[in-house]
Formats: structure tokens, sequence, C-alpha cells
């Protein structure tokens, strides 16, 4: 499938929807504290999105086993999930490590953006692996023009990572983004032979979510029964980061930073 590059009005509605997005996050983010479960932050969610006249994309999405959507608004996974982290009774304590994951629709384009939570205090190698994520994230963003291969990119963010002595899960990748949650083209956070062969360049009206997933220990990941939560088969911790980005004439737009639309 081709990558499908956006008209500037259609970058400005993806920015609506990232504004929205950001703000619901955003809440999320304060809400998550001790003693909360994570079902109460994806009811938080679903109540911010149906004010905002948004959908949820990530609500009953298909998975293999037949006839079982997600069943949450939003990805909620704790410590040692990486991610799709089935919202639920779960109590948050002190020292946990929480990725809230949340895709939008409004008015027929999509944003997607991710954050992770410290609860509390957390100790300093898990605080280490926050940063370090979170630096991989704008690391991208910094080095994105047009003209540019993405794996140039994907080499930088690898490096970062590894650098810091930590590891970048390989399952699971950023994607393009905007009439619907996933379209082309694959968004590697790594450099392989395989990823290569589906390099592309970037070019003005390329949306992509690009969203760095690192782990605190070897990058191995194993699904669990639910069909969803995806954990660290060493069990240790993990960090997701994500934003939608635009590629401009100039470089990089970040739809999901909380900026207001420029057109009405």
């Amino acid at each position: 499938m081709p990558i499908v590059l956006k008209s500037r009005r259609e970058v400005e509605m993806m920015r609506k929807a990232g504004r929205i997005a950001h703000d619901i996050l955003q809440k999320m983010r304060l809400a998550a504290v001790v003693g909360i479960t994570t079902a109460e932050l994806d009811e938080l969610a679903r109540v911010e999105l149906e004010k905002a006249g948004a959908t949820s994309p990530s609500k009953n999405f298909p998975t293999y086993k037949p006839g079982e959507g997600f069943p949450g608004y939003t990805c909620i996974s704790i410590n040692e999930e990486v991610v799709h982290g089935i919202p639920g009774p779960r109590v948050l304590k002190e020292g946990d490590v929480v990725k809230i994951d949340l895709a939008l629709q409004l008015n027929g384009y999509c944003a997607d953006t991710a954050t992770t939570v410290p609860i509390g205090k957390i100790n300093a190698r898990a605080q280490k692996l926050l940063d370090v994520t979170c630096d991989t994230l704008q690391l991208a963003i910094a080095n994105i023009k047009p003209g540019r291969k993405w794996s140039d990119i994907a080499r930088l963010m690898q490096w970062n990572v590894e650098k810091n002595g930590f590891s970048v899960v390989r399952e699971f990748v950023g994607h393009g983004v905007g009439r619907t949650m996933h379209e082309e083209p694959k968004v590697p956070n790594f450099v392989t032979p395989e990823q290569l062969r589906g390099d592309f360049k970037l070019k003005t009206g390329t949306t992509i979510a690009v969203e760095p997933m690192v782990v605190m220990g070897k990058r191995d990941v194993v699904l669990l029964d639910d069909h969803w939560t995806v954990v660290t088969q060493d069990r240790l911790a993990a960090a997701h980061f994500e934003h939608t980005i635009a590629v401009t004439d100039d470089g990089v737009e970040v739809l999901t930073d909380g900026r207001d639309s420029t057109i009405v």
C-alpha cells in the first residue's frame, strides 16, 4: 500500500484531533495516582472522548481471537507490560511505571499518543528508563526532515537506547496515521535488514506515529493469555512514549503536543 501524503488542511484536521488527545492524556496522567484503578482511568478517557465528540479506534479493535475486540477505550500497561494492557480492576501502587496509550478519531481524522507515568517515587533505574525513552522520541523528532530516509532516524533511536544500557522492542513499531489509526508505512525504532527492505523517504505531508518502546532488560516479549497484553519475557520494566507528527517543508510538526490548530 502506498504512503498517503496529507494536505495542509488534513494536517490541521489531525492537529485538532491531536489537541484533544493531548488534553485527555494529560488528564489521565494527573489522575494516575496511588489507589486508582486502570478501569477508572479508562472511564475518564471515555467521558472526555464523548464530551469532545471523538471516538476511540482502540475500542473493539479486532484481535486474533474471533469475536473478541479490545475491551478498553485506551491501553494501560503497568511495569513489565509493554503495550496493549487492558484496563480493569488493578489498583495503581507506589513505584509502578504506567504506560497510557490513547488514540482517537475526530471528524474523520486520527491522532495517536502515549506517555509513561511514574506512580509516586520510582527507583533510579526506572527513572532513567523513562528519561531515555522520552529523550529517544525527542531525538527522532529533532532529526526528521524531508528527504531523509527513516532508517537514518531509526538508527539514531536504537543507538541512543542501547548506549544507555537498555533495549528496543522489535515486535512492535510506529505507523502511519491519518484517516485511520494504522496506515502505511511501518515506522521502526531500530534497524535490521528486514526493516531496511521497507525503508522509506520522508516527504512533506507524511504523517506518522513515532513511538519508541524501550525495556530495562532483554528485548524479548511474550503475549499473555488475554490475547492482548504484551510483557517483557524477563519481567523487567518497560517505557513507551508516542507523538503523531507531520513532515513539513521545514522539518516537522508535532500534532499531539497540545497546540491549537492554525486553521479554523
